[in-house]
């Protein structure tokens, strides 16, 4: 079906370049005649010259067959200069399809405008297309054109030698050209998984950080080894029609030379010279078997990536590749998710360094959380601010020490195969939203589900509500790209607010909101059950906690915002630098 599409738009493109074909063709002509002149040379040199006890005139058909190595090398060299006048405007072509038909789904659909799967077609694919394209022209017009001038050739010196010669080189080529077919369904499923796979990997690298922040890892994980399970499967599916064809590469490079040996005596009897059969298996060894092989081998690969290539960059794409939901999403809402025990946070002695030989980050540092406390979080730029956020959600673990929840280690509760989200979450400054509805990505952290009452109800309390409107409902699909870093920010914390998790950790996660969204978001997570750990960004943030942690390099102090302005100078200059901002 591929290929009945494609063929109408292959004679378009190659009636508009009648005379880069005609040119082509010439050159052909050429290496034609250096074929037959090769096997010819060979056998009148021996017939007419050596056994007949003239080696001068042996001599001089050896020359004639040097002669013609010479005009062959002449060919080839014009060939591949004609060549490239036919390749590259084939690439252009494609790649000024690829861009537009790009550029006009994402006027369609602007969900589709990052699609990672555009670059593998864009470079990848058009460059196998013009890669193959080159090689299957250059060995194709080769063989049709070598095989001409052998066959001639043959007939010149003795037409029983075609008898012998010929049905095994058709045989072996019929037999090829039967796996073509399932050869090219193999690539088509290798390149779809292909693109599958660049794409997974295109939207993980963009929120990996948050993919880890929010207990997401597993399930992406999973997800990607799926992708990466499909392709190796195609792969290895390609791999075994690809050796397939070893039985009739076998039959037409190796059996003709085989009778040609076994038939030499008939062959004498019916006046077949020693020349004759010198030159046949020059033609064979020298010239049509190697021509053949080459086609084989070229058609195999190259002429089924084209074809494949050229339908998948020539045509809307089609359905992908069916890739499971992430684990967690539910597909209906379902029950409010029930708060477990708010835990008691304790950071004991928690000492933590970059690598064995790095100076640490945080030591010997001593906390408690009390359930349902708020503590912000302060300090210069780079002290262990969000090390230390890492080390509460258990995304890294202490070198000395422990962190602690409900008296157990906290990175021991999120390991692999974990839900951390029902006990705890991570918003980081980079707000990860993905490609789906809204309703979807608000729910990503209730395995259970949530009523839509609640979802409605955690969206209005961040200031959510605006942007639910903008978009057309909770049901509007989401174009990340299409959304400021304020309005992720806001998609997060609603998330993180509707989430079952008692424990919120945010990681200046309002930082790109003004001061009055900040003060609206921090509220509603206040006022909602549990624990809150905010690393702040603002000193107006840092005045609406219970407590205030100030980490100064390896030392930190805590207390209320008086007490920390009459004994902390490092919190007194961040109170400054706040304020000299504000103004």
């Amino acid at each position: 079906m591929t290929g009945s599409r494609l063929l109408p738009q292959a004679l378009r493109f190659l009636g508009r370049r009648k005379r880069v074909l005609l040119k082509l063709t010439g050159w052909s002509l050429l290496e034609s005649a250096h074929t037959f002149l090769g096997g010819y040379g060979v056998a009148m040199a021996l017939d007419r010259g050596f056994l007949a006890g003239r080696t001068g005139t042996g001599l001089a058909w050896l020359a004639v067959a040097a002669l013609a190595v010479v005009i062959g090398g002449l060919a080839t060299g014009g060939v591949f200069r004609g060549l490239a006048d036919l390749v590259e405007p084939l690439r252009d072509g494609l790649v000024r399809r690829v861009v537009t038909r790009s550029l006009d789904e994402a006027l369609a659909e602007p969900a589709l405008a990052a699609d990672s799967a555009v670059v593998s077609r864009m470079t990848n694919q058009t460059e196998i297309a013009r890669d193959s394209f080159a090689g299957l022209v250059l060995v194709a017009r080769s063989f049709v054109f070598t095989s001409v001038g052998a066959l001639f050739g043959l007939a010149a010196l003795a037409p029983a030698l075609l008898v012998v010669v010929v049905p095994p080189l058709v045989t072996g080529l019929l037999l090829f050209l039967a796996t073509l077919a399932p050869m090219a369904a193999r690539q088509h499923d290798f390149l779809c998984a292909d693109e599958a796979l660049a794409a997974q990997f295109g939207s993980v690298a963009q929120g990996l950080r948050d993919v880890v922040a929010c207990g997401a890892g597993a399930p992406m994980a999973a997800r990607t080894h799926v992708l990466i399970e499909q392709e190796a499967k195609a792969a290895r599916s390609l791999a075994r029609w690809a050796s397939a064809r070893s039985l009739s590469l076998g039959m037409a490079g190796h059996l003709p030379v085989v009778l040609l040996l076994v038939a030499a005596p008939w062959l004498r009897r019916q006046g077949v010279t020693a020349g004759a059969l010198l030159g046949a298996l020059t033609y064979l060894t020298q010239a049509l078997l190697p021509a053949l092989h080459h086609l084989m081998s070229t058609l195999g690969a190259a002429g089924t990536r084209l074809l494949v290539v050229l339908g998948r960059l020539s045509r809307v794409p089609g359905p992908r590749l069916a890739v499971p939901p992430p684990a967690g999403t539910p597909e209906r809402p379902a029950q409010a998710p029930a708060h477990p025990d708010v835990p008691r946070v304790e950071l004991r002695a928690v000492t933590f360094a970059y690598g064995a030989a790095a100076q640490p980050v945080l030591r010997g540092l001593e906390v408690t959380i009390e359930p349902g406390e708020h503590l912000a979080v302060v300090g210069p730029s780079g002290i262990g601010k969000s090390t230390l956020t890492c080390l509460l959600a258990g995304l890294l673990e202490p070198d000395e020490g422990e962190v602690r929840l409900h008296g157990r280690p906290a990175h021991a509760q999120a390991g692999r195969g974990a839900a951390p989200s029902r006990l705890r979450v991570l918003i980081p400054q980079q707000a990860y939203v993905f490609t789906g509805s809204l309703y979807e990505n608000l729910l990503y952290l209730c395995p259970d589900g949530a009523p839509r009452s609640a979802v409605e109800a955690s969206s209005e309390a961040v200031g959510l509500g605006t942007l639910v409107h903008q978009l057309g409902g909770f049901d509007a699909q989401v174009e990340p790209a299409a959304l400021s870093h304020g309005e992720r920010q806001l998609i997060a914390l609603a998330r993180a607010h509707v989430s079952p998790a008692p424990l919120v950790i945010l990681d200046e996660a309002t930082c790109h909101l003004d001061p009055a969204a900040e003060a609206r978001a921090e509220q509603a997570f206040a006022e909602r059950p549990g624990t809150l750990i905010v690393v702040a960004h603002r000193i107006s943030s840092a005045r609406r906690a219970d407590r205030i942690l100030v980490l100064d390099g390896l030392t930190a102090a805590c207390g209320s915002h008086q007490e920390l302005i009459d004994r902390s100078p490092l919190y007194r200059d961040l109170v400054g630098r706040w304020h000299a901002e504000k103004n």
